[in-house]
């Protein structure tokens, strides 16, 4: 991920001394599983925790040699330890390292990922119970519907991102997993034992059956949840972008002292974190595919998984962990116009009360068919008139013979669609 996308604790995670130092950990974790399995000498032991070290310099100069980068890697680290170097990758095979140290990297950025997606679920429900009885209109299709409120527009939200939370969780839980069994995952020249005490030191789970590598449908969970992850702000940020739209202007982007809009129109102040966030969103689904595509390896293992996966785990964790970032920053920030709100729900004339309406002349004895007749005439009206939708039910003999008119405005109470809130909240305020 490039830097403009990308924030520091979760970036150096995946720089490439990162990397290797996850490797050396691997392999100095594996050296002592052998020393006090008695075959590796405490002695020689005692030097290669001393002496053991690389950089990544000397590393990459090897790999233009050797043409292999854990080879490279190994010679690196062996150049400085000497001659108790000859234990170091005793029994292991490549993947062995490669896929536990990759396991360690994912165990890592999930906590990060974990801790931004638990802190956008908290700005999330605390701004919906803020605004738990704000009144707004609520869409389908694009058009208005019926009224709600902003806050339980922002409660569905919140849920959704606790539900990635656990979703998360799981993905991360079942990918944190290595492996030391060697070549075709026989344990020919490893232990069970010995695999067993390393994960256990570094804290990660082990594949119950490995062919060499650690299954890719792990992976695969993984990126797709994160996929997940990323489309549900993508939600709130296409939400909050209709919001913003100059006609609407129920909720805006916060503008900060000193911020361009435009370099043309000085005018402008556009929901530039929110396209950011949709856009960002594409990059993270697109990995989805990839990572899909990475499941079926040949036989015990290959490597066409492997420069898939140096370029789309990183980026996938940088992006979901800047998107996570940025939601948040956004929410802390929102403009919430609730006067604009109020005004957007009235500008259609009283047209969000029809269903009400309707079932006040079904509950008067009238078929479903002729009450639904009888407001899409005035609704039809009211928008082609710019009259209130009331005034023009009032004036209907057909109505007024079923409801008086004086009952008729009782029914335009927005109150009664948003009397079941504060029990909706409830389970918002629990998160």
């Amino acid at each position: 991920m490039i830097p403009r996308y990308s924030r520091p604790a979760m970036n150096a995670l995946w720089t490439e001394e990162a990397k290797l130092a996850r490797w050396l950990e691997v392999e100095l974790a594996v050296c002592r599983a052998w020393a006090a399995a008695e075959v590796i000498p405490a002695a020689d032991l005692a030097e290669i925790e001393a002496k053991a070290g690389f950089s990544v310099e000397r590393t990459q100069e090897l790999e233009r040699v050797t043409n292999h980068d854990v080879v490279a890697f190994l010679t690196d680290v062996n150049e400085r330890v000497g001659p108790a170097s000859r234990w170091i990758h005793y029994g292991m095979t490549s993947s062995d390292v490669l896929d536990t140290g990759l396991a360690l990297a994912i165990r890592r950025s999930g906590e990060l990922l974990l801790a931004g997606q638990a802190a956008l679920t908290a700005t999330l429900r605390d701004l919906a119970l803020e605004h738990r009885d704000t009144l707004c209109v609520g869409r389908t299709h694009g058009i208005h519907a019926e009224p709600t409120t902003f806050g339980l527009k922002l409660a569905g939200h919140a849920l959704e991102s606790r539900r990635n939370e656990e979703r998360l969780r799981d993905a991360l839980a079942g990918a944190s997993v290595g492996t030391l069994s060697g070549a075709v995952g026989t344990y020919a020249m490893l232990e069970p034992a010995i695999e067993a005490a390393v994960l256990a030191e570094l804290g990660i789970g082990g594949e119950p059956i490995p062919t060499q590598v650690v299954a890719r449908d792990r992976h695969a969970q993984l990126v797709c949840t994160m996929a997940v992850a990323a489309s549900s702000l993508d939600r709130l940020a296409t939400e909050l972008r209709h919001l913003q739209r100059t006609e609407l202007r129920e909720a805006e982007e916060a503008f900060t002292v000193g911020q361009k809009g435009s370099s043309a129109m000085p005018h402008k102040r556009n929901p530039i974190t929110a396209e950011r966030i949709s856009g960002i969103a594409r990059v993270v689904r697109g990995h989805a595919v990839a990572a899909l595509e990475d499941v079926a390896l040949w036989h015990e293992r290959d490597i066409s998984h492997s420069s898939v996966e140096r370029i789309i785990l990183p980026d996938a964790f940088l992006a979901l962990d800047y998107m996570l970032h940025k939601a948040r920053t956004l929410m802390e920030g929102l403009v919430v116009r609730e006067d604009r709100m109020r005004a957007v729900l009235e500008s259609s004339h009283g047209l969000v009360f029809s269903q009400r309406v309707l079932l006040g002349l079904v509950e008067r004895g009238l078929t479903r068919e002729e009450a639904y007749a009888l407001v899409q005439r005035n609704a039809l009206r009211a928008w082609d008139e710019e009259r209130p939708l009331g005034d023009l039910l009032a004036e209907d003999d057909e109505v007024t013979a079923v409801i008086p008119a004086a009952e008729v405005a009782a029914l335009l109470d927005p109150a009664w669609y948003t009397r079941h809130v504060p029990e909706l909240m409830e389970r918002v305020a629990g998160l």
